[in-house]
Parts: C-alpha cells; structure tokens; sequence
C-alpha cells in the first residue's frame, strides 16, 4: 500500500510531465504557426492572433512550471496558479472577440477549453501535494 507521500510523490510527477509535455507541444505547435511558411498559418484557418500569442508564451512558462514542480519548488505553484488564471483571462477573452463577431476556428474554444482545465487542475493538485512539504 503507498503512503500517502508516495502517492504526493506520484501526482507531482504525473503533473510535471503533463505541464512539460504540454509546454514543448505548445511551442512547437504555436511556433509553427507564428513562424512557419503561408502553408502553416492556411492550415491553422482563422486563427486569433492574441491567443495564439499567448499560448506560444505560454508554453515556456509550461515547461519551466513543470520543471520547478518536478523539484517539488513552492514557487511553481504560484507559477501553475498565475498560468491558470492568466489563461482563464485569455480565453475570457477569446470568448469576447468570439461573440463580438470576430474570426475564429471551433478548435481554438475546444483548445482554450482544455488549458483552462488542464491548469486549473495541474494548480490544484500542485498546491495539495506541496503544501504538505
């Protein structure tokens, strides 16, 4: 049976990958887009150039959370917490371009969707398993 730091142990691993796992897609994806050829931004389709922005920052900041949450570090929570929030603000405001009538694609509100509840998870779990450090 694991005890319970064992098991704080496993969920800072498993959201440490998630968050650089994530991150490096991120950039990867968002940099394709920002810095690719005219095939690579036709491909993405319409496109919100802030959020795409965002999530190409973003992304390095994925990497560098999960890389303090793999070292168990109190600051990379407040970074997960400041990620998910600054995301959630982001999508807010993809929503009001959205409903303003702005060009978008479907997959944009799925994507910004899933970050937002990837962080806030990702936030929440961090802060349970090291608050107890």
């Amino acid at each position: 049976m694991a005890t319970s730091k064992q098991q704080r142990g496993f969920r800072i691993w498993a959201i440490s990958l998630v968050a650089v796992i994530f991150g490096l897609l991120t950039i990867k994806e968002g940099g394709a887009v920002l810095f690719g050829d005219e095939a690579a931004r036709a491909a993405a389709g319409n496109y919100v150039p802030f959020v795409l922005w965002f999530n190409f920052v973003a992304g390095f900041a994925y990497v560098v959370a999960g890389a303090g949450l793999w070292l168990q570090q109190r600051w990379a929570v407040w970074l997960a917490v400041a990620i998910a929030a600054a995301t959630a603000l982001t999508f807010a405001a993809f929503g009001a371009h959205a409903y303003s009538g702005g060009a978008y694609e479907q997959r944009t509100a799925i994507a910004m969707t899933l970050r937002t509840l990837v962080w806030i998870v990702i936030a929440t779990v961090a802060a349970r398993a090291l608050r107890r450090r």
